[in-house]
């Protein structure tokens, strides 16, 4: 699992266009940069005592509002270790896979465009209208790939397009050399990554700190 996670956090700081994590004995910090998303911690440990004391110790450190930790643990256990002014985020997973080639066709009306820059490939699936319908991205990092920001319009859901962009990065990143893909999914996204074959490999807890009152 920690090899996993280490390299969901390296795919997603290229994907994001952050700055190199940094590797601490607890896991990795990433500055963001971002108001809303000042720097995130992410801890590797998932045996239950090492988890505690390292979100014990690196929560108790974090005084800048906007900092986020993430942790390969359960939500309400990461919950009763934090002290106060840190909030949950949504439930997210970590999941993986064997990436392969498959074929992809657009459907009626809909275009498929990808290309690639800085070692992130971007999907789109345009409507007539030009319209983004879906969308995301891949960072290679050596033979893992991490797939970021999928989604799709609602106005364009339960037409495929979701498989459509996952089957298209997954080109990109074997045709790149890749062979693992690894993403960090949501409870709406995890149905779509299962049924494509991604496994779940451990929960990924979500607090970010907005200071005490």
């Amino acid at each position: 699992m920690k090899r996993l996670a280490r390299h969901w956090v390296l795919g997603w700081a290229l994907s994001r266009g952050t700055e190199p994590p940094v590797e601490q004995a607890e896991g990795f910090r990433i500055d963001v940069g971002l108001p809303h998303h000042v720097a995130r911690y992410v801890l590797l440990d998932a045996d239950e005592p090492a988890a505690e004391a390292a979100v014990r110790k690196v929560a108790g450190s974090v005084t800048v509002p906007n900092t986020w930790l993430k942790a390969f643990v359960a939500p309400e256990l990461v919950a009763s270790w934090l002290p106060p002014g840190w909030t949950s985020g949504p439930p997210t997973f970590l999941m993986a896979t064997q990436l392969c080639p498959s074929e992809v066709r657009a459907p009626d009306g809909y275009a498929l465009t990808a290309e690639t820059r800085a070692g992130v490939t971007f999907v789109r699936v345009l409507a007539t209208d030009g319209a983004v319908a879906a969308r995301g991205q891949i960072a290679v990092t050596g033979e893992s790939a991490v797939v970021d920001q999928v989604e799709t319009d609602p106005a364009h859901q339960r037409r495929g397009l979701g498989s459509l962009v996952m089957r298209t990065l997954a080109n990109g990143a074997v045709a790149r050399g890749a062979s693992t893909g690894v993403l960090g999914a949501s409870a709406e996204g995890r149905a779509l990554y299962e049924a494509l074959g991604w496994k779940v490999h451990a929960p990924l807890a979500g607090f970010v700190y907005r200071a005490t009152a």
